[in-house]
């Protein structure tokens, strides 16, 4: 039987060959892609990781500084916590996610073994305004938050606030909101307060220990 090239039935069964076809194509370039897009997708991860801990990766290879620094991974609750020796000393790494003005935001977040002082932050965005809300991945921006702490003299975690020039936090540590973009900069403000209260127990429990600890050294 001799299909008429010109019938409807010619046209569905050519376009659903087709579509049959393209659809393999794609799948089998997909996976074969798929090992690649995940390496790629870890480096990236390395490098946001490492540029929250402040180390320049420039000069060398970015995965493996980040297996020589990062030695550790906690797992809290559904939740990660990448633990780093750097020079010596213990840092904590944790994840950030939130919302700015016309999409996603992230990053992480070093604290130093305290649990408490902010040592480094790195964050990302998918489509902030260039020259506005896209401001918090540089450094002026970012280098605000070294040395700020998280908690307060109650030992409750309350974040760091991101506000205007000239507006004050109640019982919070500070900085300098981004001119131009509120939005984005308020959205900073909330990933930090909601990501960090997600830590809560992470960020008191041993960093308690720790004062208990103290105490008891200097009585004796």
């Amino acid at each position: 039987m001799k299909l008429n090239t010109n019938s409807n039935l010619y046209t569905f069964i050519y376009s659903a060959v087709m579509v049959i076809i393209v659809a393999v194509l794609l799948a089998v370039v997909s996976q074969a892609l798929a090992p690649k897009q995940q390496a790629n997708i870890l480096l990236d991860k390395q490098k946001q990781i490492l540029g929250a801990l402040k180390v320049d990766y420039s000069a060398g290879n970015p995965a493996e500084i980040y297996m020589v620094l990062v030695n550790d991974t906690l797992t809290y609750g559904d939740k990660e916590v990448y633990v780093a020796n750097l020079n010596g000393e213990t840092k904590y790494i944790l994840p950030l996610s939130g919302k700015g003005l016309w999409g996603g935001i992230g990053g992480y977040l070093a604290l130093d073994a305290d649990k408490n002082t902010i040592y480094g932050v790195n964050f990302n965005h998918e489509s902030e305004t260039p020259g506005l809300g896209a401001k918090i991945v540089e450094l002026p921006f970012r280098e605000q938050f070294e040395g700020k702490h998280i908690r307060n003299a109650a030992n409750e975690v309350v974040s760091v606030a991101v506000l205007k020039a000239g507006k004050h936090a109640e019982g919070q540590e500070q900085v300098d909101a981004i001119s131009g973009a509120t939005i984005t900069s308020s959205g900073v403000s909330t990933m930090l307060e909601v990501n960090l209260a997600e830590y809560e127990e992470f960020l008191k429990v041993e960093s308690n220990e720790g004062k208990e600890e103290d105490h008891v050294e200097s009585e004796n």
